[in-house]
């Protein structure tokens, strides 16, 4: 293994990847591979400055520590949304693109199997994982959400170099297994997620927005009453019986004239099925 080397390093993950069938996921790494380079490029980091790994999904950059990273963060603050923004426009609706991103700087090593080793890498995936970040994607009108490692924040971000907004980044604290990680999330931070966040999928899916061409899901009123159990696990209401397209629900809805305890009581006057239950419909005087 060689010795730690101080690093940039520079993640970019692609939304709802899996979502996508083979045809898609080609389009989508390939269009992934062409934002990064030309982001990069702008920033004046040409491929000898910078080691590559493929995660399938997302790609892994370590940058030569001599680059400035003010220009990298530029970069991806304009160069990444526009790119993205050129490549959506002309992308039907499967092969939409919208990316993650985590900006960070530490010691990495490489050992003799090509791999990468070192705790500031691992804690820069943990960011980029984070349901945090995800959310932080899925709420926004744009293509990209980035969030940048606490020291990037110190050493460079808080400094408001040009074309660097220091007051657009938030200070957010995300869960890991390695313990709470403090970040930086330019742009607005998620509702309920204020200085503090998670990792992995948001229980019942990955936490991103719905997959391209998938259908919404459903959530009109029931036809036949309330489902089963209320709200808050109170018991359901009692039976609903319909006549002639009118409701009478008793153990919770409305019946006519007297009513006492219709939750197992008893009712005394007129009852009006399948009709309205005013005094027109009673037949009597207004």
């Amino acid at each position: 293994m060689t010795d730690p080397v101080s690093r940039t390093i520079l993640l970019l993950d692609i939304e709802r990847y899996s979502d996508r069938d083979d045809v898609e996921q080609a389009y989508l790494r390939r269009m992934l591979y062409d934002v990064t380079d030309r982001t990069l490029e702008s920033a004046g980091i040409d491929e000898t400055r910078r080691l590559r790994a493929d995660r399938g999904d997302s790609v892994m950059e370590l940058i030569d520590a001599n680059a400035p990273v003010t220009a990298v963060l530029r970069a991806l603050l304009t160069e990444v949304p526009a790119q993205l923004r050129t490549v959506n426009r002309m992308a039907s609706r499967s092969a939409q693109i919208r990316l993650r991103g985590v900006l960070a700087t530490g010691y990495v090593a490489v050992d003799r199997h090509d791999g990468w080793v070192g705790s500031d890498l691992n804690h820069a995936c943990r960011l980029l994982d984070a349901r945090l970040l995800r959310a932080a994607l899925r709420e926004r009108p744009d293509d990209f959400a980035l969030c940048v490692s606490d020291a990037l924040y110190a050493g460079v971000v808080r400094h408001d170099h040009p074309g660097i907004p220091a007051a657009d980044f938030h200070r957010v604290t995300v869960d890991s297994k390695n313990g709470p990680l403090t970040a930086w999330l330019h742009g607005p931070v998620p509702a309920g997620e204020k200085d503090h966040g998670g990792t992995g999928e948001a229980p019942g899916g990955s936490g991103d927005r719905p997959a391209p061409g998938a259908p919404a899901a459903q959530a009109g009123p029931r036809e036949d009453g309330p489902a089963p159990g209320g709200a808050g696990g109170a018991p359901a209401p009692g039976p609903v019986v319909n006549f002639n397209g009118g409701s009478v629900a008793f153990g919770g809805s409305f019946v006519g004239r007297d009513q006492h305890g219709v939750s197992g009581g008893r009712v005394t006057g007129d009852v009006i099925m399948g009709g309205g239950s005013g005094p027109a419909e009673r037949g009597e005087p207004a």
